[in-house]
């Protein structure tokens, strides 16, 4: 073989198919891997890999980077965490299609529903086009670190077809059911990977009203499946209470039949409905058992809400003194807070009414925890902020004042929200094992003022492969299979997401030992100077993208070969 662009040498080769792990080099010319094994041609680059695990690049199939991917060349931060695809157009918003009358429409319903500052979405998206082939298009022109796919988002689509009506919440026509068929079909063949939809009740405009899905009626959800079925391609994805269990699960298989095309939903263990993850497992089972394409997205770790002063909520929010002092910059936030007669005033008000949410989580101290750092994200009941105050017969609220506070107010705490019930990741264990599940969830571009689960992939492998200690762990081949080739799987993408001659060479090289996540931060760099979280990594050797090295040591390197991904890919033919 003559020479070749790299050369990785001597890793330990977990190649995404879920065999165990062997010792192997990998070449990679023109962005395919062109040889796995012992390879005697020298690479352009040659990478020691020795010591190290050799992997697929990660694919996230659940993210919000819609607004980011029009104005940004890094994913960040699920690049910097060795993901190489993202698939975003989840939960039925996006910006595509739409018309001028209804770009602030949108931009409420993104802000509401994913955290996303309005006035980033403002100053950085640009509307330079109306249909969602239009979008993709203007995707295309931009250069980026990695590979980016989007879904047609129901709430787009709906007030597009039916403009206040449909934001509203009213009725479609039969006129209006039609022609959402028929823009379906069209995005779908114009490269959109699948179509999305919420129907929760938690998912709601910047302005609190519920967003345009809910409610949406079946006619108009089957009228959507069959413009998947006209195009022969795409997946659907499906957000619920699942309230109404029984019509809901029933719909969604209706869909998958009328369709033909797979669909996967959001499964998460919530405090209110403890078991509901159960019932839906064993709908998944049975439906599975017909041979129906229905899976569950699940997360690794809790859906956790990080509590802070730089962030969307924390414990005081709702304080009347603090509410006096919200506006000011954070150093001289800090510094009024610390004044002790300000202190001992703040903590003995009660929160102001009318913020049920806030004021539950203000007082849920037995849910609430120091994150530290390293990140603890499988914390012990007795590590809780109540527990402590408990034994050292403080007020709660003064360790979270000295928490929130520390480090110049840069301290956050850590608010399990989901998947946490029983204090410990047993119940998420048992879903992530199930064989009708998805690894996903991720939010990557969301929820940037309280939520940073984007390093989800990073923290796969260091908890579940190599740190936990509380209960039992996951094997690294089965871990790296559930993030590589079952999630491209799941969207269509055959030509990633496996270590093999011919498939797309994304690839990261892991210092496994020594792989550790950093604690979250938050930094202001959104278009208007909004803030986001951001959370990196140690550990990351190296990480390519289309058989370009993209980040080496958690550095960019300033290539950019991430290309927008249209539709279905075929896998390699040998």
């Amino acid at each position: 073989m003559s020479d070749v662009d790299i050369v990785i040498r001597g890793g330990m080769l977990v190649d995404g198919s879920g065999s165990a792990p062997r010792k192997a080099d990998v070449a990679i010319d023109k962005g395919v891997i062109v040889a796995v094994g012992a390879v005697s041609a020298k690479g352009r680059e040659e990478i020691d890999a020795s010591g190290h695990i050799v992997t697929p690049g990660w694919v996230d199939i659940h993210t919000h980077y819609d607004g980011q991917a029009t104005w940004d060349e890094r994913m960040t931060p699920s690049s910097i965490h060795g993901t190489t695809t993202v698939v975003m157009g989840n939960c039925g918003v996006g910006f595509a299609p739409v018309r001028k009358k209804d770009h602030d429409t949108l931009i409420r319903l993104m802000e509401g529903v994913e955290d996303i500052p309005g006035a980033a979405l403002a100053e950085g998206l640009t509307w330079d086009w109306e249909s969602f082939g239009d979008y993709l298009d203007i995707l295309e022109t931009r250069p980026r670190d990695i590979d980016v796919a989007a879904q047609i988002p129901h709430g787009a689509l709906r007030v597009y077809v039916m403009g206040d009506r449909g934001a509203k919440r009213e009725p479609a026509s039969d006129a209006e059911i039609a022609e959402m068929r028929v823009l379906v079909r069209d995005a779908i063949k114009a490269g959109a990977l699948g179509f999305s939809t919420t129907r929760t009740m938690v998912h709601r405009t910047a302005d609190g009203d519920l967003t345009p899905t809910v409610g949406a009626a079946d006619a108009e959800m089957r009228a959507i499946a069959m413009g998947l079925k006209d195009a022969g391609a795409g997946v659907l994805q499906w957000v619920s209470d699942f309230k109404e269990i029984d019509h809901e699960f029933g719909l969604i298989s209706e869909l998958v039949e009328i369709s033909g095309r797979p669909l996967s939903f959001s499964m998460v263990q919530a405090d209110v409905w403890p078991d509901q993850w159960r019932e839906l497992t064993s709908r998944l089972d049975a439906a599975a058992a017909k041979g129906l394409p229905i899976k569950a997205q699940v997360q690794g770790r809790p859906v956790g809400l990080m509590l802070g002063l730089q962030g969307s909520v924390h414990p005081f929010v709702t304080r009347p003194s603090y509410a006096a002092i919200a506006h000011l910059p954070l150093a001289e936030r800090v510094a009024k807070m610390l004044e002790p007669a300000f202190r001992a005033k703040m903590l003995a008000e009660a929160p102001e009414a009318g913020h049920p949410f806030v004021n539950s989580l203000a007082g849920a101290y037995h849910k609430m925890f120091d994150l530290g750092n390293p990140p603890n994200y499988e914390p012990a009941p007795e590590e809780s902020i109540g527990a402590r105050a408990k034994v050292s017969g403080q007020n709660p609220d003064e360790i979270v004042f000295d928490v929130l506070t520390a480090n110049g107010g840069t301290g956050f705490l850590f608010f399990p929200l989901h998947n946490y019930f029983d204090f410990n990741l047993d119940n998420t264990l048992t879903m992530m094992r199930n064989p009708n599940t998805l690894f996903g969830l991720s939010d990557g571009g969301a929820h940037v003022g309280a939520i940073c689960d984007v390093s989800v992939p990073t923290y796969m492998l260091t908890h579940w492969c190599r740190d936990r200690t509380r209960g039992e762990k996951l094997d690294l081949p089965f871990v790296v299979k559930s993030q590589t080739r079952d999630t491209a799987e799941a969207m269509g993408l055959m030509d990633r997401g496996l270590i093999a001659v011919g498939y797309k060479a994304d690839v990261n090289v892991i210092d496994f030992d020594r792989l550790q996540l950093r604690p979250p931060h938050m930094i202001y760099d959104l278009p208007s100077g909004a803030r986001r979280l951001m959370q990196e990594a140690d550990g990351y050797v190296a990480t390519i993208a289309s058989g370009e090295i993209i980040y080496r040591d958690g550095a960019p390197t300033g290539a950019l070969p991430g290309k927008l991904v249209r539709g279905h890919k075929q896998a390699p033919t040998a």
